[in-house]
């Protein structure tokens, strides 16, 4: 195991219903330390280009117009093999198959309203987090 870190973005549906604090505690006390947290609105553009890997997909708009509907936050998180600790801990993205204790199963509401998301790769990781922390 090795020291890594990963990008997590608490999305708009958690921020609408006041999870951050929540979510905080659930990731320090998984063992994963915030460096660094952003809350901003994203842009139509900016979500686009963040998530121009799912521009062909028939979900892409949904998906845009959910992501700039509220503020996110956005986190620099570090620890120990934290890229695949943290996708644990965040669970299924559809939260009906997400593990009990999950971030998912605990806060989202549906595939799309997933509360979160985490990098899923160390090259992804460090592009999200370059994204968001120039």
């Amino acid at each position: 195991m090795s020291t890594q870190q990963t990008l997590s973005i608490i999305k708009p549906d958690a921020v609408e219903r006041n999870l951050i604090g929540s979510i905080i505690s659930l990731i320090e006390k998984n063992g994963l330390k915030i460096i660094e947290a952003r809350m901003l609105q994203l842009s139509k553009e900016d979500a686009e280009n963040f998530y121009l890997i799912h521009k062909d997909k028939p979900f892409f708009s949904s998906l845009i117009n959910y992501m700039t509907s509220n503020k996110i936050l956005v986190l620099k998180i570090e620890g120990e093999n934290a890229i695949d600790e943290y996708r644990k801990l965040m669970g299924s993205t559809d939260p009906s198959n997400a593990d009990s204790g999950t971030i998912r199963k605990l806060f989202a509401e549906s595939i799309e309203r997933n509360s979160v998301h985490g990098s899923d790769t160390i090259e992804n990781a460090n592009i999200e987090i370059k994204f968001f922390f120039r």
